[in-house]
């Protein structure tokens, strides 16, 4: 009788190759599947510019036009979330090894810790295509394509633009990403103790997971958003503003504590699909890697183990 594999130390058996193109797959899903929801959530988080109203009115488009808006930027997305997460989950995989006590890689501090340095990882290369994605989101967005977007926030405002955000997206997405790999591994365990390849089980988990990390960082998530889309505004004092603090000041003296959490219901109802999905797809490439690499017996030869 053959042997049956152990799905739950995927981990171990899967290589970094398998990992990272199983964490590619996961992304690309996971953002454009929600793509038209995120372009509603940033639109709702940017503070309003000022912009004449009757030119906002003559600028509406139809309904046709603006559902297909809704999707401008999404060629970014798919340019960065794929290598961005390959080198995300590859390097949360094989930290949360590396780090574990126990040598499963299920004890709770290896995986906050991993998925803190995954993120970083994942932050480093995706800002700079999250810049150009929520420049291109924006109702009043005229660029036609990535190239062009990317193009003339460089010329106007410098490398920089791309980064300015940096220190606060790796402040909101290393407590989002360690909430959400803490959370998703305990609810996963908790749905499913024998640790056997559930679909069922991932979207659970996976939702749990986005919902609850989405709903604690929605604050950091609205000082992003302003810092990535400041070159847009026709505000000065929005157009000048210089980092994180300066970002949190405009929010909270335009709107109070309420302005902190512009966009919520938009990023959790992004989110909680967004990562069933992202699992979901995850853990299937996992499994269908590792099983291949058992049905053929040929270790270091198997589906992608380079």
């Amino acid at each position: 009788m053959q042997e049956e594999y152990d799905y739950e130390s995927l981990g171990s058996n899967s290589s970094m190759t398998q990992n990272a193109v199983a964490g590619a797959f996961a992304g690309i899903a996971e953002h454009c599947a929600m793509y038209p929801v995120d372009s509603i959530k940033t639109r709702m988080q940017v503070i309003q510019s000022g912009r004449p109203p009757l030119a906002a009115i003559a600028a509406t488009p139809s309904f046709k036009s603006a559902s297909l808006n809704l999707w401008r930027g999404v060629n970014s997305v798919v340019m960065g979330a794929g290598p961005a997460h390959a080198l995300h989950f590859a390097t949360y995989e094989y930290l949360k090894e590396v780090l574990s006590v126990d040598g499963n890689g299920n004890n709770t501090p290896s995986i906050l810790v991993a998925g803190a340095f995954a993120t970083l990882a994942h932050d480093a290369l995706m800002t700079p295509f999250d810049v150009v994605k929520q420049r291109m989101q924006l109702r009043d967005s005229t660029y036609k394509s990535v190239r062009e977007c990317a193009r003339t926030v460089f010329a106007k405002e410098g490398l920089s633009a791309f980064y300015i955000s940096l220190p606060t997206t790796l402040a909101m997405s290393i407590p989002f990403q360690s909430i959400q790999f803490a959370t998703y591994e305990y609810f996963r365990h908790q749905l499913n103790p024998r640790g056997e390849y559930d679909p069922k089980t991932h979207v659970i988990a996976g939702a749990l997971a986005g919902a609850i990390a989405s709903s604690i960082t929605t604050p950091l998530d609205v000082a992003k958003t302003l810092l990535q889309t400041r070159g847009q505004s026709h505000d000065p004092r929005i157009r000048n503003v210089t980092g994180l603090w300066d970002a949190m000041a405009i929010i909270r003296q335009r709107y109070g504590l309420r302005g902190f959490y512009r966009g919520y219901k938009p990023r959790v109802l992004t989110n909680m699909p967004s990562a069933a999905i992202s699992w979901s797809v995850y853990e299937y490439f996992k499994w269908f890697f590792d099983k291949s690499t058992f049905a053929t017996g040929q270790h270091g030869k198997n589906l992608l183990g380079l």
